[in-house]
């Protein structure tokens, strides 16, 4: 242990380092240093609270004791004034407990199984963040699919130094397990993977028995020696739209199966709950051998992590979910869109049944889930066709990898027939047919 190490930082290590879990191990260098400043200003404010003179935390109060607040901002602040105060950089408690409800309540399989209170982070995009603090150091390789979300390269290439070492994402019109388990047993004995399913971009959830492979080949590697660090985004977690896919998150897989493997939960309600703007994801960990001790450990490490990036998760944002998750008519609204998304992905599946001539102009990735879908260009270039698609025919497309992305969540019903159109038009009009 370094000497320059923080005595708090110190005591959540040796509490890592006496499980029987890998989960020390896996740190990166800024993941052992880092801590919650529990003895700091956040530490001696919760302290002060409840005194009847309490001049801890930078925040204002009028003179009736209320937070301190213009009549402007609070003309569209339904919540109150409370929503104008800060949240804890872990995230409101009760919010916490809820999420974690929700987890197992979306995922039964996890009941009784041990993990630790989700994390509050200002939605996905910083919750990958934090996983990369914790547990990439400037070198180590990240392995993923081919086919992934571009933001990964910046926010764990760009801002960690870390390697993106691909695999192939599909094989036979299914998921490629065996190119994910040769990556994660080439040599080396730290293997950090990040999966993302439903995929962006390729809309894709592997079906159950693709899942119980993956399952069963991160268990031979672990008992191989391998030390995995398996980080799970969950985006759009929930949007699965055909029999025999994998319903379930793949950390109820992983959150005890074995102790050379650590599972960390990247999910929120941004794509889920249709709240793109409130930003608010979670960070969750779980791995056999882990003690009570130890995964409030690795909370205190994220909760670090979010104190010295952007202090915490936006107050109103939780104020808001906490309020929609507790609502009696929560579960309904949410079953009301998801059958809206799934009617799109069954219009496709029937565009395509009906069109067989499409597929002289372009090849369907396989898709089962999510927003996305891709089709791959036969005979001329994905980006020649995204150019003439928006020139000549007023549709937007994104091109990733060589393959088009087209966002069905945000097409109409009635228009799916049309974008499809469009397309097989516009690449029969560039190879001139």
């Amino acid at each position: 242990m370094s000497q320059n190490l923080h005595p708090l930082a110190a005591a959540l290590d040796e509490t890592l380092e006496a499980c029987p879990s890998a989960a020390f191990s896996l740190l990166s260098r800024k993941g052992r240093a880092i801590y919650f400043p529990s003895k700091g200003i956040l530490g001696q404010s919760a302290q002060a609270k409840g005194s009847a003179l309490n001049a801890t935390i930078g925040t204002a109060f009028e003179e009736d004791g209320t937070p301190m607040r213009l009549p402007s901002v609070m003309e569209d602040m339904p919540l109150g004034p409370k929503a104008l105060l800060y949240a804890p950089s872990w995230g409101r408690p009760e919010l916490r407990k809820r999420w974690q409800e929700m987890e197992v309540e979306k995922n039964p399989s996890l009941r009784g199984k041990s993990f630790s209170l989700p994390v509050a982070t200002c939605a996905l995009t910083h919750g990958v963040s934090v996983a990369g603090h914790l547990f990439l150091d400037e070198g180590d390789q990240v392995i993923l699919p081919d086919l992934y979300w571009d933001n990964y390269e910046l926010v764990l290439g760009h801002a960690y130094g870390a390697e993106l070492v691909t695999f192939n994402t599909f094989k036979d019109g299914g998921y490629d397990v065996d190119a994910l388990l040769e990556k994660v047993n080439a040599p080396g004995e730290k293997k950090v993977i990040l999966l993302n399913f439903p995929n962006n971009p390729t809309g894709y959830t592997p079906t159950v028995a693709e899942a119980e492979a993956i399952q069963k080949g991160l268990l031979k590697a672990a008992q191989s020696g391998k030390k995995i660090a398996v980080l799970i985004d969950d985006a759009y977690f929930g949007l699965v739209y055909r029999e025999g896919v994998e319903k379930e998150s793949l950390f109820a897989r992983l959150v005890d199966l074995h102790e050379n493997v650590l599972a960390v939960k990247l999910d929120g309600a941004t794509k889920e709950d249709y709240v793109w703007g409130l930003r608010v994801g979670f960070v969750a960990f779980g791995g056999k051998g882990l003690t009570p001790e130890a995964l409030k450990a690795l909370e205190a490490k994220a909760a670090g992590v979010v104190r010295c990036t952007i202090s915490n998760a936006s107050n109103p944002a939780q104020l808001n979910l906490l309020k929609a998750f507790t609502s009696p008519t929560y579960a309904a609204e949410k079953a009301e869109k998801y059958a809206t998304l799934r009617a799109r992905h069954d219009k496709i599946v029937s565009i395509f049944a009906a069109h067989p001539e499409y597929r002289e102009s372009f090849e369907p990735m396989p898709f089962n889930s999510g927003y996305f879908m891709c089709v791959k260009p036969v005979g001329v270039e994905a980006e020649a066709v995204r150019q003439e698609l928006n020139a000549n025919f007023s549709t937007g497309t994104i091109v990733l990898s060589g393959l088009i992305r087209l966002a069905f969540s945000a097409v109409r019903l009635e228009d799916l027939e049309k974008l499809f159109a469009n397309i097989d038009a516009a690449v029969r009009k560039l190879r001139g047919a």
